[in-house]
């Protein structure tokens, strides 16, 4: 397995733990923390005995304190140093954009476990995850306003979904900091746990997952909720729906999902995200940076 130097990832059981690993800077985020976090990624994607993962920081004050304003070497803080004239420069990609787009790709289901503060590109990568919790201590602020810049990380898109409008307004024009009872209270988190039990808790949600669950399965309803409902019409999403069932009905997992209810035992799902995707996935072109 690859070696990290600024996230750890851990996998056992068909769950993998990715922890955000720079416990001296409260887990702040640098550009060599996102390339670990893609590769990281990339590796639960091709592994088909992950079904589920699980994201936290290191130790119990921070999750992540955003970008690191005090990088090793000086430098840029929030963009690429070098000057371009032209925009659609790959080097003018923001950092935490290309992380939030390759978690919005991910195949497997990923549960955030906010063990502290987070703030910056430390919520907003949390955007993407499709469950979150957070421990009762934990602190988040979309901050950007207050730093001089705007919200990042595709976060205007993926904020608004989960929280409203109203409420990704207030929090992006305010920057302010607020509790994890606000943020349950919004709909940012899913529920909100003491310390020692947030990990407990993040992994019953995993394993509920990883039992009893096909991961073929899984794979397409996670693409399709995030793809499908921001869509014009629900002609959109039936003319996937349908195409779906009839090709999953016929595979293995369709077969073994009702043995196993009939025969009341835990299922055996034969099927994997590598090899038994149906013919038409991905069905959307993957759009450019430009």
């Amino acid at each position: 397995m690859t070696d990290f130097t600024q996230i750890k990832l851990d996998i056992a059981d068909g769950i993998a733990t990715v922890t955000l690993h720079r416990p001296e800077k409260m887990n702040a985020f640098t550009r060599v923390m996102m390339d670990e976090f893609i590769a990281a990624m990339d590796i639960t994607d091709a592994d088909d005995s992950v079904r589920a993962v699980i994201v936290t920081g290191a130790g119990d004050r921070a999750f992540c304190a955003g970008a690191d304003l005090t990088p090793e070497g000086g430098g840029h803080v929030f963009s690429d140093p070098n000057p371009v004239d032209d925009l659609s420069d790959q080097r003018v990609r923001d950092g935490g954009g290309r992380l939030t787009l390759r978690l919005f790709n991910s195949k497997k289901p990923l549960i955030g476990a906010c063990n502290g503060v987070a703030v910056g590109v430390g919520i907003t990568m949390q955007l993407p995850f499709d469950i979150r919790l957070c421990s009762d201590n934990a602190r988040f602020g979309f901050v950007f306003a207050r730093r001089g810049i705007t919200p990042e990380a595709a976060s205007s898109w993926f904020l608004p979904r989960l929280v409203g409008m109203q409420k990704a307004l207030e929090w992006c024009m305010t920057g302010r900091i607020f509790d994890a009872q606000e943020a349950l209270a919004g709909g940012l988190v899913r529920s909100v746990h003491p310390q020692g039990e947030l990990m407990d808790a993040a992994v019953g949600i995993a394993r509920e997952i990883a039992d009893n669950t096909s991961a073929v399965s899984v794979a397409m309803t996670r693409a399709m909720l995030w793809r499908l409902s921001p869509l014009e019409h629900p002609m959109m999403a039936h003319r996937i729906d349908s195409r779906a069932i009839y090709r999953l009905s016929r595979g293995g997992d369709a077969k073994e999902g009702i043995a196993s209810f009939l025969e009341k035992r835990a299922p055996q799902y034969p099927d994997t995200v590598s090899g038994d995707m149906p013919d038409f996935y991905p069905w959307w072109d993957e759009p450019g940076y430009e």
